[in-house]
């Protein structure tokens, strides 16, 4: 590895410590709730509502204030399950 390499995979690193840094500063404000769907939805792609309250071992109506919370500041998207269109599939957005 020359020096041009070496510096352009150091600023690479603080590039992506700084989109880390600015990818969570919507969700730094919201309750401890939210923040917990959200870290859940980060380690898993798409989880319906029940699974996020299964994962995360909060009441259901818990779980829908925090997606309702992460919604607004547009963290998460929701759609439609192909499978059951009675449910919705979560991610996280940022």
């Amino acid at each position: 590895m020359n020096k041009e390499e070496s510096r352009m995979s150091a600023t690479d690193a603080v590039t992506a410590d700084e989109d880390i840094a600015d990818r969570w500063s919507a969700v730094r404000d919201l309750p401890p709730s939210a923040k917990l769907v959200a870290k859940v939805l980060d380690y898993n792609d798409t989880l319906t509502q029940s699974e996020l309250a299964e994962e995360t071992l909060l009441p259901p109506r818990t779980v829908r204030y925090a997606l309702s919370r992460l919604e607004e500041e547009d963290v998460v998207d929701s759609r439609f399950s192909f499978a059951d269109a009675r449910k919705r599939l979560y991610t996280l957005s940022v």
